[in-house]
């Protein structure tokens, strides 16, 4: 068995793992895609090609949450999921460009409810 390396034996180990592991493996393409998307117009059609594929992906995880919730999400039943997806829709085709005020309803809706329920 290999002997630990005295420094790295300590309560500071999982937050050197964390930075090495976690922050700048993901850390180096975040500055290079801010270097390369310099030279990107705005109005590109790789631009547009990104933005569908992140439309798509979003979608994609909003669907499975509601189609099949992890966790306690899955307590709700779907009427619920489904409702509160509703509110949020409703308060963003209302409210345009108020994500986070479209967002805090769809979970207060979905917290009332499953509090209601209960």
């Amino acid at each position: 068995m290999t002997q630990p390396i005295p420094w790295l034996d300590g309560p500071l180990w999982p937050y050197l793992a964390l930075i090495l592991f976690a922050f700048l493996p993901t850390e180096i393409w975040r500055w290079l895609a801010v270097a390369l998307s310099r030279r990107i117009d705005p109005d590109s059609a790789v631009l547009d090609w990104v933005r569908a594929v992140a439309t798509a992906l979003l979608a994609g995880v909003v669907a499975k949450l509601i189609i099949a919730p992890p966790g306690v999400l899955g307590v709700a039943p779907l009427w619920l999921r489904v409702g509160a997806l509703g509110v949020t829709l409703a308060i963003i085709l209302i409210w345009r460009r108020r994500i986070v005020v479209a967002v805090l309803a769809g979970e207060a809706a979905l917290m009332g409810g499953i509090w209601a329920l209960s």
